[in-house]
């Protein structure tokens, strides 16, 4: 969890980010660097809004290093954020990599937009052309394609959390692999994939999507990828007509194979998380709408 802000000062409380880390990021940036207020959410990383001498705001975000190659897996996001920011892509620049002993960190540039509140049927048109841009630029051997069919395959541990935890998630576990038994594993990795592409990553000012961000796992797969968690983000009754569209994208781009093994994918981590977090209110949501979604997808193949 965050810590909580100061409802004086409205700032990171001195504890909140290690002294080594902000001595590290001056020392990358060359500049002094001062923490301005912290943002909302952050399951996995907080971010904070900071404050280069004699630059612009840009956004820290600080993670405790969670294996060996957790640092290298950051400057892989980094090169693919310069990569994809050249053919127009709508990422921040990141403006500094660091690690210390215990934590891993980035720096990029501050975008002054708020996250997307909900969808709307022109918010999904615009990322669905976001999404576009993917194709073809996949750029790091970081393949979310192959960790999608072993997780449809009970080749990832994900499962060991869901099977028993109750017979409604049981029986949405079962129906979602069945879905997709026999899908055979990806051909290629192609696209560049956000792979975490939900309301809180897009940045909206006046209706207008301005960016896309927390890009720290991206890697390479089919753009379809991104489509599919759209797809599940998008929810309101209102929105069935880009709904259907995201649907028609999604099955021109990989097929009804892969549309299941993507579909299943995505209730999996969707069940997963809440479970292991202790979440445990969420679950009965995730499950109508999985059960949904196999629905529509069972209507469509």
């Amino acid at each position: 969890m965050d810590e909580p802000l100061d409802p004086v000062t409205d700032s990171l409380p001195p504890e909140g980010l290690p002294a080594e880390v902000m001595v590290d990021v001056a020392s990358a940036v060359g500049a002094q660097v001062t923490v301005l207020s912290r943002f909302p959410g952050g399951l996995n990383a907080g971010a904070v809004r900071v404050q280069v001498a004699g630059q612009v705001d840009a956004v820290l975000k600080v993670e405790a290093r969670a294996h060996p190659d957790h640092f290298k897996e950051t400057l892989r996001a980094k090169r693919i954020v310069e990569h994809m920011r050249g053919v127009g892509y709508l990422t921040p620049a990141w403006l500094a990599v660091g690690a210390t002993a215990s934590c891993v960190w980035h720096l990029t540039e501050f975008v002054d937009a708020a996250p997307a509140r909900e969808l709307t049927t022109s918010l999904v048109e615009q990322l669905m052309a976001i999404i576009e841009l993917q194709a073809g630029q996949a750029s790091e051997p970081h393949d979310h394609s192959s960790y999608a069919w072993r997780v449809v395959t009970a080749q990832e541990p994900i499962l060991d959390r869901l099977v028993g935890y109750s017979g409604d998630v049981t029986a949405l576990v079962e129906r979602s692999l069945s879905m997709c038994a026999g899908a055979p594993p990806p051909k290629a990795a192609p696209d560049m994939v956000h792979a975490d592409f939900n309301p809180s990553n897009v940045l909206v000012r006046d209706g207008v999507v301005v960016a896309v961000v927390d890009i720290g796992n991206a890697g390479c797969g089919t753009r379809a990828t991104d489509l599919t968690t759209l797809l599940w983000h998008t929810v309101d009754g209102s929105l069935e007509g880009v709904r259907k569209r995201l649907w028609t994208r999604i099955l021109a781009v990989v097929g009804g194979e892969w549309a299941a093994v993507l579909t299943a994918t995505q209730i999996l981590l969707q069940l997963e998380w809440p479970i292991r977090l202790g979440r445990h209110a969420l679950v009965a949501g995730v499950i109508e709408r999985g059960n949904s979604a196999l629905d529509e997808l069972s209507a469509l193949r």
